[in-house]
């Protein structure tokens, strides 16, 4: 990477730059490439994806305390538009 790189990446980020600041960013453009270097050459052992798919609705009282404000009959009953457990919304495209 050099200045003409710099000069480059400012023109396309529509920002005007002055001597001392192109320096200043190849100066630490050059460390991020360097540390990025070493990252690429760290091994990491074949591990194989784990994923689990569970529901994450939830009750947030407590057992035997008050309805929740987040119960999804409540909020079905309270929404204008709902059919078989789902909310209608407007289509946007």
């Amino acid at each position: 990477m050099d200045i003409k790189d710099v000069e480059n990446l400012a023109e396309l980020a529509k920002i005007e730059l002055g001597e001392d600041e192109k320096k200043k960013i190849l100066s630490d453009m050059e460390g991020i490439l360097e540390y990025v270097k070493v990252v690429e050459q760290v091994e990491v052992p074949e591990i194989e994806a784990e994923y689990i798919l569970k529901n994450v609705w939830r009750e947030d009282g407590k057992e035997g305390s008050k309805a929740s404000f987040f119960e999804s009959d409540l909020i079905i009953k309270q929404f204008p538009d709902a059919q078989d457990g789902f909310l209608k919304v407007k289509k946007i495209l």
